[in-house]
């Protein structure tokens, strides 16, 4: 029996677990917190720091396992690049190749190097460099750890004055003690936040879509809704995914899913913003499954362990679709979900991760969401407009 190694335990390895079961597969589940809820759905469940690299190998290397994953878990996707480089498993890529797409700093510098368009934008570690170059600054900047995901530790700087909070909080989300300062690229429209798939380096499936934000939450740049198909103009989708396919060729990347993030500018520029060998967080495999029938999880499953993969091609999407991460903006003991009658038709899947009770916190990055909910509208015109004001439904909590 093959074995499957996943780092991390969060709810978004069920249904990889699942598919992984589906396809015979023994799963073992890794972190240093054994009260995660996917530790409950694996065969096996190893209390290990995804971060220890080497403590991570030599548990791999003792269970025999055929595949490594960290799928929606951005932490671990080098530890598990350099787990499968050092046994010889399947991967995405090379740890080197992996960790050039991990570290935004050096991604930055990768694009700029290979003729890519790109925000200006540099990598540090002390605060007194960056402040030393703040009057070169294309101003306004975002802030950001060099290697975090779902928006924590982000902070939009309007000048010099602001640049020492901002980068005090992105160390604090830093693993590596090392932040970025960026141009701020306002997007034309929606930005995209989605996953797309390579088999053997060719990009086989290429998505878009719209990436929404709630202004009023703590944190404005944690993603709080997605929509498909995209609005994003043809020929812009046609030069990112040809962008795109051109840098999985140089870092020689493989089989994988991959979770990327893509605008166009107000400029006119298309921006490769983020590229991640790993599913996207808030559940997008599953909906992508969901609104075009491919199945992105079983096929990243099976690259991760060496089975042939299925045959796959660009979406096309069975309707309109929309998915909502639930959030408060409020903290309080959770109540009730509400969400108004006249939407409750469109609702195909309501996942709630909390119960009646469960403390609830303010929407100030990924980790904060307490559930999604999937929508499926009979047209665009639809979807827009339950889309544009988020007031028909509610994380209602004890307080109110």
């Amino acid at each position: 029996m093959k074995k499957l190694l996943l780092l991390g335990g969060s709810n978004y390895l069920l249904p990889v677990i699942r598919e992984a079961h589906a396809l015979g597969l023994y799963v073992i589940t890794c972190d240093y917190l054994p009260d995660n809820t996917a530790h409950k759905y694996a065969d096996e469940y190893r209390n290990i720091s995804i971060l220890d690299k080497d403590a991570v190998l030599e548990t791999a290397r003792a269970l025999g396992v055929s595949g490594v994953m960290s799928f929606a878990c951005d932490p671990g996707v080098t530890t598990a690049a350099y787990v499968a480089e050092k046994l010889g498993l399947p991967f995405a890529g090379s740890y080197e190749a992996v960790s050039i797409l991990q570290d935004k700093g050096r991604f930055r510098a990768f694009l700029r190097d290979h003729g890519f368009t790109v925000p200006w934008a540099k990598r540090y570690t002390g605060i007194s460099e960056a402040l030393a170059d703040a009057p070169f600054y294309p101003w306004p900047m975002i802030v950001k750890p060099v290697d975090s995901a779902g928006s924590k530790g982000v902070t939009r700087a309007e000048s010099a004055d602001e640049l020492p909070a901002a980068i005090e909080h992105a160390l604090a989300f830093s693993h590596c003690g090392a932040f970025i300062v960026e141009q701020f690229i306002t997007q034309r429209g929606f930005s995209s936040d989605t996953d797309c798939f390579s088999v053997d380096g060719e990009l086989v499936f290429c998505s878009f879509d719209e990436q929404r934000f709630d202004r009023r939450a703590e944190n404005p740049y944690t993603p709080a809704a997605y929509a498909w198909p995209s609005s994003m103009p043809d020929e812009i989708q046609r030069e990112l995914r040809g962008e795109l396919q051109r840098l999985f060729r140089l870092l020689e990347l493989k089989s994988s899913v991959y979770n990327v993030e893509t605008r166009q500018g107000t400029d006119g520029k298309a921006y490769i913003m983020e590229v991640s060998p790993r599913g996207g967080g808030n559940r997008l495999c599953e909906v992508l499954e969901l609104a075009t029938g491919v199945p992105l999880i079983r096929n990243a499953v099976k690259a991760a362990v060496g089975l042939p993969v299925d045959e796959l091609c660009d979406p096309v999407y069975r309707g309109h679709w929309a998915e909502v991460i639930l959030h408060s903006d409020r903290e309080g003991a959770f109540s009730e979900l509400w969400i108004d009658p006249k939407v409750r038709p469109f609702v195909v899947e309501t996942d709630l991760w909390v119960f009646k009770g469960d403390r609830v916190e303010r929407f100030s990055g990924a980790n904060k969401a307490v559930g999604t909910l999937v929508l499926n509208f009979p047209d665009r015109a639809t979807l827009e407009t339950t889309m544009s004001d988020d007031a028909w439904y509610r994380v209602v909590t004890a307080e109110e």
